[in-house]
């Protein structure tokens, strides 16, 4: 019997309405990407509050409904997926949100800028080399999870939280 969490379904809900709703104000376009600061502030977010199970379906979730709105790429997928599950593991595994921060950049700067360079060759049909995306993925995830950083804490001192999503 599967059980659902309706108030951590509904915060989740409302995470991805606030990763879509955004998008198309505040976003850097780079190549044929957009670097989303938002998506990793909401990805370290997702990922401490309900895990990496919850935090990957958000990342796709709002990956998928920006680019069914167009203000999204392919390239938003393999880089706040791949993001949101290192955050999730690593602050499931050591509760420090610093350790998921660090998690979400690696995720989404190093992989997910790698992996995003088969996709732009052979989904997308452009030329880029290999670390084109790896620079401003980076970028893009040190600034979202500063912003989900200060969140975190703000929402932790209001004890918003406390008996876990």
């Amino acid at each position: 019997m599967i059980i659902i969490n309706i108030k951590r379904l509904t915060s989740a809900a409302l995470l991805t309405a606030l990763g879509v709703a955004s998008a198309h104000v505040i976003y850097i376009p780079v190549g044929v990407s957009r670097v989303f600061p938002v998506q990793h502030g909401i990805n370290l977010l997702a990922a401490t509050l309900f895990g990496p199970g919850y935090a990957v379906a958000v990342a796709f979730t709002i990956s998928l409904l920006r680019n069914l709105l167009g203000t999204g790429s392919l390239l938003a997928f393999p880089g706040s997926m791949i993001g949101a599950l290192l955050a999730g593991i690593l602050y499931k595994r050591t509760k420090k949100i610093s350790l998921a921060a660090a998690g979400e950049v690696v995720g989404t700067g190093l992989i997910g800028g790698l992996v995003s360079y088969p996709v732009a060759k052979y989904l997308l049909g452009r030329e880029a080399a290999l670390f084109f995306f790896v620079g401003p993925f980076v970028m893009s995830s040190i600034a979202g999870v500063a912003i989900g950083y200060v969140i975190f804490k703000f929402i932790s001192r209001l004890s918003l939280f406390n008996n876990k999503i």
